[in-house]
């Protein structure tokens, strides 16, 4: 199959060129979006290491962390959730654009760096009645490649969604908390490893990572990971 990819690669991209999603000029080689575009993504450069919070100098931990630590362990978000990778995600989250999604997932991967690797790459879960909605898991499309590429299985049958909460975009940080209280649970049957990174394709509040945290460290789970694509700045900063 890879030889034969090597052989018909030439042609799609003689049929098919790379075309940038942003402006529409000519694709870098391997991504639909061109040079400049690339250029301009916001890469989360200095960051709070238990929290990924964008900072003007990386630390340890950001005042809020050292207020009250995460229930995690460790974060990584290479991207700051700023234009123009918003316009992506907006488009590839809730317009079903999944070729804003490869974006997303190609140039995750490209920023992937030496980390302490988990066993288990679990994305968070939809629950089933968002999921037939949705059509796909956001988390999960971006998962599957970012795990081949650092050759970490991901798994979907660690964690669960048992309630089907409403939308968190309008919710302030404790209205979030109340509202995903106990929509987490660990499926039936399986065995957890010691290491596991929890990924989600933007990290806000990060209430939806420290449920499924919670739950993880509940079942005796040692060190949980949180990986976002994308990490939002504190309202108001």
């Amino acid at each position: 199959m890879d030889a034969l990819n090597r052989l018909t690669d030439p042609l799609r991209r003689w049929l098919i060129p790379w075309r940038c999603l942003l402006c529409a000029d000519a694709g870098a080689e391997g991504v639909d979006l061109c040079p400049a575009c690339i250029a301009e993504f916001p890469r989360n450069t200095h960051c709070c290491e238990r929290c990924a919070l964008p900072l003007p100098l990386s630390a340890p931990l950001c005042g809020q962390c050292q207020r009250k630590a995460p229930r995690w362990d460790a974060a990584w978000a290479p991207f700051r959730y700023a234009w123009p990778l918003d316009r992506l995600e907006t488009r590839f989250k809730f317009g079903r654009d999944l070729a804003a999604g490869r974006v997303l997932s190609t140039l995750w991967e490209g920023e992937a760096r030496r980390l302490p690797l988990p066993q288990f790459i679990v994305p968070v879960p939809l629950h089933k009645q968002r999921l037939r909605e949705r059509g796909y898991n956001q988390a999960l499309e971006l998962a599957a490649p970012l795990a081949r590429a650092l050759n970490v299985p991901y798994r979907l049958d660690v964690l669960e969604r048992v309630r089907n909460t409403g939308a968190q975009t309008t919710l302030n940080a404790a209205e979030r908390r109340r509202n995903l209280n106990a929509a987490f649970a660990l499926r039936k049957g399986v065995e957890l490893p010691p290491h596991i990174a929890l990924l989600d394709d933007v990290f806000t509040t990060g209430t939806t990572l420290a449920e499924c945290t919670k739950v993880l460290k509940r079942a005796g789970v040692a060190r949980v990971d949180v990986w976002a694509l994308a990490r939002a700045p504190i309202p108001g900063r």
